[in-house]
């Protein structure tokens, strides 16, 4: 069966209704991972597929094993156009998580225009809530990481590229085992953030580890 077809059959429904979608234009998607982490940047992917591109594979990342995201992330890479917007820990305890996660949405698609400047950003896909101060037409589409084919793309993007960050994280900062759970809240990472106390890359605005630093 392909998984992905669904997926690629939304974007054709929306480009066919989008009015303004020129021939040489193509749809957007943008998407986002690591909002709900401990620790470690937030990281967002903008994409542009290609009209005749398809991939029977594609879905969700985290509906995808770590061996499927990566085929389908080495295949992006090769046949689609994307920019990566990265925002670090120091902006997220500064303006919070939310805010961050836009900013880095915003890089994202930043990117992808400066090094693809051929690219007419007619339509944008956010997964999601919409970005706000966006000066480009997007539509916000709710679980979109498993219903359009380009958040879909993106969602790839944005978790195999954060998770390396979380992997060269680890090799600073062992103690924690970053790279097996890339900063999330799970029981072992609580256990050693009590044992060891928070490093530099985590969230101190998160409840968590906040508690933590009133505590010591």
């Amino acid at each position: 069966m392909e998984r992905g077809k669904p997926l690629f059959t939304f974007d054709k429904k929306l480009a066919n209704l989008s009015k303004n979608l020129s021939k040489k234009s193509c749809i957007i998607g943008i998407d986002e991972v690591g909002r709900g982490p401990w620790a470690g940047p937030v990281v967002a992917s903008a994409i542009c597929l290609s009209p005749d591109f398809f991939h029977p594979k594609l879905n969700d990342s985290k509906k995808c094993s770590p061996k499927l995201r990566l085929e389908l992330y080495h295949h992006l890479q090769k046949k689609a156009r994307w920019g990566l917007g990265v925002c670090e820990v120091e902006v997220i305890d500064s303006i919070n998580i939310l805010q961050a996660t836009y900013r880095a949405m915003r890089a994202a698609l930043e990117k992808l225009l400066l090094k693809h400047p051929e690219i007419k950003p007619d339509l944008i896909l956010v997964d999601g809530r919409s970005i706000p101060n966006f000066k480009f037409r997007q539509k916000a589409i709710v679980k979109g990481d498993s219903k359009s084919a380009a958040i879909a793309s993106a969602s790839i993007i944005a978790k195999v590229e954060r998770d390396k960050m979380m992997e060269s994280l680890d090799k600073l900062y062992p103690q924690y085992g970053f790279a097996r759970h890339k900063g999330y809240g799970t029981k072992i990472h609580q256990e050693n953030l009590e044992k060891y106390g928070p490093c530099p890359i985590h969230r101190k605005s998160f409840a968590p580890v906040g508690k933590l630093l009133l505590s010591s």
